[in-house]
C-alpha cells in the first residue's frame, strides 16, 4: 500500500502517517485554523493529501474492514485503526 501511495504523491502518505495538512494563522501569537476560502492553492493541494489518501484507503477495504474505519475523521485515523 504504502508503495501504490508514494507512487501517486508522497504528500498523499505523509498524510496517512502523520494526519492531514491543516492551514493556521497567527493571531495575537496563537495559531489558528484558517478558513478554507483563505487557503492558496499550495495549501488547498497540501490538504486534499488527506481526502486522496481516505479514497484509497476505503476504495481498498472489504465491507467488513470498512465498517471498521468508517466513522474515522481522517487517513492518519483509518489507517491506525486497521
Amino acid at each position: 500500500m504504502k508503495i501504490f501511495v508514494e507512487s501517486l504523491d508522497k504528500g498523499i502518505w505523509d498524510a496517512i502517517k502523520n494526519g492531514p495538512f491543516i492551514p493556521k494563522l497567527e493571531k495575537d501569537g496563537v495559531s489558528i485554523e484558517k478558513p478554507w476560502f483563505k487557503w492558496t492553492d499550495a495549501e488547498n493541494k497540501r490538504a486534499k493529501f488527506d481526502c486522496i489518501a481516505k479514497n484509497i484507503i476505503t476504495s481498498a477495504l472489504i465491507s467488513d474492514e470498512f465498517f471498521k474505519i468508517s466513522q474515522c475523521g481522517s487517513s492518519k485515523e483509518m489507517w491506525d485503526t486497521l
